[in-house]
């Protein structure tokens, strides 16, 4: 679309800036995202608000429903990520607002710390294990037990409540390692 097309909904998009905070109520909830009327936003042409949350951008956490995250009707405050202007619209962060749980959970814990956590879910290369709210860790197959493991479901089933041993935090990449074996008695 180009500016003549609709002038003020573009200089109005124009005039945001980059980690702008912006109010709106949800208008819309679509299975690509969330549209948000702005407060001071103009009318959109063709959708139900000018401001747009994409699913990764509504929390930290991993979303399964929308619906757990917001409703319509619903008041929130976003931080401007970007002018789409193919869309024309702007492209809104709601997680950016609130604080990210994988950084706390890494400033309080540490490598060689012994934590619980239930297996989440078992893959090829090892098992997932919630080590808190929403926050899970992975542990490699090698990492499961002392002795060689073909398959993770050989040691743990979904569910289990073990004990692991935090081996490596990547704040960067959002990321826990962690061992099974170092957090069992030393059975070699």
């Amino acid at each position: 679309m180009q500016p003549s097309e609709y002038p003020e909904l573009w200089a109005f998009l124009e005039s945001l800036h980059l980690g702008e905070i912006l109010s709106g109520t949800v208008t819309a909830i679509e299975p690509f995202g969330v549209f948000v009327a702005l407060d001071d936003g103009p009318d959109h042409p063709f959708f139900s608000g000018v401001g747009f949350i994409t699913i990764p951008e509504l929390s930290w956490r991993h979303v399964e429903a929308v619906s757990d995250v917001v409703h319509v009707g619903q008041r929130v405050s976003c931080e401007f990520l970007q002018f789409d202007t193919w869309n024309l619209e702007a492209r809104l962060s709601l997680r950016a607002t609130q604080p990210d749980p994988f950084q706390a959970l890494a400033d309080g814990i540490a490598v060689g710390e012994k934590l619980y956590g239930r297996v989440t879910k078992l893959v090829p290369f090892g098992v997932f294990v919630q080590i808190a709210d929403g926050l899970v860790g992975l542990v490699h197959l090698r990492e499961l037990a002392w002795t060689p493991v073909e398959a993770p479901s050989d040691v743990v089933q979904v569910g289990d409540e073990i004990t692991v041993v935090v081996t490596e935090i990547d704040r960067e990449r959002r990321r826990i390692s962690l061992s099974r074996r170092q957090g069992l008695s030393d059975q070699r």
